[in-house]
């Protein structure tokens, strides 16, 4: 049996009109158990970079921030995830290390907090989405 799911990666915007982030592709394809990393690229000065997850339905979720150089995890801790800030290429990256069909879900990074109530940030344009195609060989 060959199952694929699909997870998608989309951006918010900072504060201000020149602070933007951005994917770096469009596509990336794994297989069950694969590290995957999700990367975006942005312009300004960032001091908080954020990962969300949102699964269908339901309202997204914090996964992990990196603020001037401090991880936080979510509480709890979702297990595999780790962040890493590339200062010197503005470029931060969600490393899921042992990726799974059941992470199939809407990703996305973000320079400011998100989940607060304020969903405005869940739709994004299509031409702005990174889709990563997870397949698993039974």
């Amino acid at each position: 049996m060959f199952t694929c799911v699909l997870i998608l990666l989309t951006l918010t915007q900072g504060n201000r009109a020149e602070d933007v982030i951005t994917p770096y592709s469009h596509a990336v394809f794994a297989t069950d158990t694969d590290s995957v990393k999700l990367s975006c690229n942005y312009t300004g000065s960032v001091y908080s970079l954020h990962w969300y997850r949102q699964y269908a339905g339901l309202p997204p979720e914090f996964l992990i921030l990196d603020y001037s150089g401090f991880v936080t995890h979510a509480n709890p801790p979702v297990s595999g995830i780790s962040i890493l800030h590339r200062k010197d290429d503005n470029s931060v990256d969600l490393i899921i290390s042992s990726a799974a069909v059941s992470d199939s879900a809407l990703y996305y990074c973000a320079l400011q907090p998100t989940v607060t109530g304020n969903t405005k940030h869940t739709i994004q344009e299509p031409e702005r989405l990174l889709k990563l195609q997870i397949c698993k060989f039974v």
